[in-house]
C-alpha cells in the first residue's frame, strides 16, 4: 500500500498492522484504519493538480517580483510539477514573502462568471489579491479603470473583456504569465497598446482577450512601473 518513501515511523506501525491477528476482524479493521490513518499523516497529504497550479502561480509571482532568479524559478516549477505531497509544495515557497498558507490550503476560490464595472467621471481600481472572474464588462466614460494583475488570484486561463471606453483609459497591469490581446478592439481616434511584461520567460497562466471599442480614449496594458530602487539597479 505504501512505498519505501514512507518514514520509519510508519512502516514500523504497517508492520505491526500486518501481525494482528485475523481471528477478530472487527478489531483488526478498527485497529489497522487508525494505523494506517496515522502513517498517511507521517508522510503527508497528497497533493492535487489544483495544489500544484496555486504553487506554480505563487512561484511565478515571485519571480516577476525579483524574489527567484531564473534559475531558481525554473527548478522550482519542475519541484512543483512533480510534488507527490502538499509538505512538498509548501517547501517550494517557504521562503517567500506573501505566499504563507496560500500553496496548499484550502479549496481553490471561484471565480464569479461576469463582473461588470461602469465607470463614469472618476476612478476605479481592482489591485491586490482580487479574484479575476470569466468576463468582465467594463464601461468607462470621462473616467480612468485601472486592473492590476501583479497579485490577483488566477484560477482559470483565460478572461474576456467587453470594452466600451469614451474619452477615457482602461489600463491592464500586468506580470510574467499573463498575455495581453486587443486584437477585437475598434478604436477611433484613441490609443490602444500592449507592452510585454518583463522579467524570466514563464508559462502564459492567463489569457487576456479584450473586444469591444474606444472613442477619444486609451487602452493599454503594461507591466508594473519600476521603483527607484529598481531604475538604479539597471542604471548604476
Amino acid at each position: 500500500m505504501f512505498s519505501d518513501a514512507v518514514a520509519p515511523p510508519a512502516r514500523a506501525m504497517l508492520a505491526q498492522f500486518r501481525r494482528l491477528p485475523s481471528a477478530c476482524p472487527l478489531q483488526c479493521s478498527s485497529q489497522g484504519l487508525h494505523l494506517v490513518a496515522i502513517a498517511a499523516s507521517a508522510v503527508g497529504l497528497r497533493a492535487s493538480h489544483a495544489d500544484r497550479d496555486r504553487v506554480v502561480e505563487l512561484l511565478q509571482t515571485a519571480a516577476g517580483d525579483g524574489q527567484l532568479t531564473p534559475e531558481e524559478l525554473d527548478e522550482r516549477l519542475e519541484a512543483a510539477l512533480t510534488a507527490r505531497t502538499r509538505g512538498e509544495l509548501a517547501a517550494l515557497t517557504a521562503d517567500l514573502a506573501g505566499a504563507s498558507g496560500s500553496a496548499a490550503g484550502g479549496p481553490a476560490p471561484e471565480p464569479k462568471d461576469l463582473v461588470r464595472i461602469e465607470c463614469r467621471s472618476n476612478s476605479t481600481k481592482r489591485d491586490g489579491r482580487w479574484l479575476v472572474p470569466h468576463r468582465m464588462e467594463v464601461r468607462v466614460t470621462n473616467g480612468t479603470v485601472t486592473l492590476d494583475f501583479t497579485e490577483a488570484v488566477i484560477s482559470q486561463p483565460s478572461l474576456v473583456i467587453d470594452a466600451d471606453v469614451s474619452s477615457g483609459r482602461l489600463t491592464l497591469v500586468t506580470r510574467p504569465g499573463v498575455a495581453v490581446d486587443t486584437d477585437g478592439v475598434a478604436a477611433d481616434n484613441s490609443y490602444v497598446k500592449v507592452w510585454a511584461p518583463g522579467g524570466p520567460e514563464v508559462p502564459v497562466i492567463l489569457r487576456v482577450q479584450i473586444s469591444g471599442k474606444v472613442g477619444g480614449g486609451h487602452i493599454t496594458a503594461r507591466p508594473p512601473r519600476r521603483t527607484l530602487r529598481q531604475r538604479l539597479r539597471r542604471h548604476p
